[in-house]
């Protein structure tokens, strides 16, 4: 009767899938981080606004990221919610980068795919 050789066989490896990224979220490391009380916040996710965060705005402010505007709409779609004052204190570097992310939100998927190509 012939062996089988199961026993020896090594076990299989499945890999492991590549956690989907939202594509109406980014996620922001700041350079300096916002201490609230005892917390210290390092990590913003910002969220794609709905028309309805974006009241009171003109939207080409956003997109030439106007601080006043960018303060507005920030702690309508912060995770965790920043404060207005805390956007007001914040670093201008991270304060670029999160406005930036907003900005690319405001853009069609046609607009983005050629501003990657011609980048």
């Amino acid at each position: 009767m012939p062996k089988s050789d199961t026993a020896s066989a090594a076990p299989a490896i499945t890999a492991q899938p590549e956690p989907v990224k939202n594509p109406n979220e980014e996620v922001c490391e700041l350079d300096t981080p916002i201490v609230r009380g005892t917390t210290s916040i390092d990590t913003i996710t910002v969220r794609k606004p709905m028309a309805g965060e974006l009241r009171g705005v003109a939207l080409v402010e956003l997109m030439n990221l106007e601080v006043n505007a960018l303060r507005k709409v920030l702690p309508r779609i912060t995770s965790p919610a920043l404060t207005d004052i805390e956007v007001g204190r914040m670093d201008p570097a991270d304060l670029v980068d999160l406005g930036s992310k907003v900005a690319s939100f405001l853009l069609k998927k046609s607009a983005k795919a050629e501003a990657f190509l011609t980048a």
